[in-house]
């Protein structure tokens, strides 16, 4: 359902809009604009958000959605744009299906995590999340190498030395992350803790901005939630635009990006958009 107004705050370096994310997407995002999109939707499992339930009718309604946003994420991002992905394990098949007939699929992910919480007692508990790294054109994206490598344990502890080649020479002491990321998640008391039942640490936004964007590029968050990929994009001189439908993790997104929600003058600062389509034309001819 369109809204017929959207509320913005920031500027086009840092930018929080505040709607759904489709009407968002659809009119306040240029076309082709996007250097870098990092999406963690709903996942259809029951959770609240603010005030809006996370569930859908039936599972066809709920990827009927998916689909729509993936279409709309595909359609902003820039001819060398690249996107991340999560979805629950269940949802994710589909998600795969759907973007390979739309963009490149370089990498599936797993988000590998321990729970020191209530474990599964008829069934193998799920301990990970899975995460698509795509891209729109697989002869030219970014991917910053140098800026996420880890440590490389038989060079770096085991110091062995590899002796195939015509010159023994030691293993490196670093290597580019696999496709398993082992983070922790978020918990109460922890600097980064917000009040959101499904926050993604701040470690695991800086590998995908360091890795897939540069300094400027434009990261889009659909749904922004706590705003971590904002912080992280902000902090290492990406601009962003983050979309958040719900009022309480806008106002999460103004504390964490350091946006007034009002200029000096007390004018609040934001754009009240009566007329979308006029909005998306707006953007689309900067």
């Amino acid at each position: 359902m369109r809204s017929g107004r959207l509320r913005e705050f920031g500027t086009d370096a840092c930018r929080i809009v505040h709607g759904d994310a489709l009407e968002v997407l659809d009119a306040a995002v240029a076309d082709g604009s996007v250097d870098l999109v990092f999406a963690d939707p709903p996942y259809n499992l029951g959770k609240r958000f603010g005030t809006t339930a996370d569930s859908w009718p039936d599972e066809a309604s709920y990827l009927s959605w998916t689909r729509c946003w993936l279409d709309l994420c595909v359609r902003k991002l820039a001819p060398t744009g690249s996107m991340y992905v999560m979805a629950s394990t269940q949802a994710m098949p589909h998600v795969d299906l759907h973007l390979r007939g739309l963009v490149t699929i370089l990498s599936r992910i797993v988000w590998h995590y321990d729970s020191s919480g209530i474990q599964a007692r008829q069934r193998f508990g799920s301990l990970y999340e899975p995460i698509l790294h795509a891209v729109a054109d697989r002869a030219r994206y970014t991917f910053n190498a140098e800026d996420v490598l880890v440590e490389a344990r038989t060079g770096a502890r085991r110091r062995l030395v590899d002796r195939r080649g015509p010159a023994p020479r030691p293993y490196a002491a670093t290597k580019v992350p696999g496709n398993v990321w082992q983070f922790p998640r978020v918990r109460y008391r922890m600097k980064e803790y917000e009040e959101h039942p499904s926050q993604k640490p701040e470690a695991l936004l800086e590998r995908v901005v360091l890795a897939s964007s540069n300094p400027g590029d434009l990261v889009l968050d659909p749904f922004a939630g706590t705003f971590t990929t904002g912080a992280v994009a902000v902090r290492h001189g990406r601009r962003f635009v983050g979309v958040e439908r719900e009022e309480q993790y806008v106002e999460v997104g103004l504390r964490r990006l350091g946006l007034p929600a009002r200029d000096p003058g007390g004018t609040p600062r934001q754009e009240d958009v009566d007329d979308i389509s006029r909005a998306g034309e707006r953007r689309s001819a900067r």
